[in-house]
């Protein structure tokens, strides 16, 4: 199945209309014709029907025949990520959470980390293409970056952990910590892993410490441990 993405229709609209970038894709490139039918996501949890009134390479026009709505999530994962020093790492670990399934992503900038600057509407485009590979109806929510002391203090309605490599302070496998159909919040730090005095800041605020296994992992796949380890627990329940 080919999966389009209109972020601006609801349950109320009647037809698409679609850039002129999209129109080119459908009409020139796939060759959809007058009558055909495609799929189109809102990333909000709908799924269109749509079948083409006006093939113009231009603005093609397709009316609304059919709605799914999928149903609500029965828990919210929510990954805070510092960025990586080579950008693409950080867009591969985007993309595979997209396709494994993550509810919401925030970069965060911690004491060792080495870059300081990202780009969200790049890594938006990630997201998007991602979502659609992967044929799912929900686009992740991408938060402003914030660095580390900010972001710590904000209240979270979830089961909140924090996964580093200290290996003098106790944590137990996420595996062993998390529960099923439980909001979850978990923050994976830089190279260099959070400094001590991030660690501490964390457990303070009621972050449980946790561990992603044995081996040391860079910080891309750290994130993609965490995530369909969380994703994992809720589909054997």
């Amino acid at each position: 199945m080919q999966l389009f993405f209109q972020p601006d229709i609801d349950e109320s609209a009647q037809q698409i209309v679609f850039s002129r970038e999209e129109s080119k894709h459908i009409i020139k490139v796939l060759r959809r014709t007058e009558g055909a039918l495609l799929k189109v996501t809102n990333g909000k949890g709908l799924l269109f029907t749509a079948q083409i009134i006006n093939a113009d390479i231009k603005q093609c026009v397709a009316k609304i025949i059919d709605t799914e709505k999928e149903p609500r999530p029965k828990y919210w994962l929510h990954l805070a990520v510092a960025p990586t020093k080579m950008n693409d790492r950080y867009e591969w670990f985007l993309e595979k959470a997209t396709e494994i399934g993550v509810d919401e992503i925030t970069p965060v900038f911690c004491d060792h980390s080495e870059r300081k600057v990202v780009k969200l509407d790049r890594y938006e485009r990630v997201l998007k293409s991602a979502m659609k590979q992967s044929l799912h109806f929900r686009m992740p929510k991408l938060n402003e970056p914030v660095v580390f002391s900010e972001f710590i203090k904000q209240s979270f309605k979830a089961e909140k952990f924090i996964a580093h490599c200290e290996e003098n302070k106790p944590r137990i496998l996420l595996q062993n910590a998390a529960a099923a159909q439980t909001d979850t919040l978990i923050l994976i730090g830089p190279e260099g892993d959070f400094s001590t005095e991030e660690i501490d800041t964390a457990l303070e605020n009621d972050f449980s410490p946790v561990s992603l296994g044995t081996s040391r992992l860079r910080t891309e796949t750290a994130g993609i441990v965490a995530c369909h380890t969380i994703n994992l627990i809720n589909e054997t329940e």
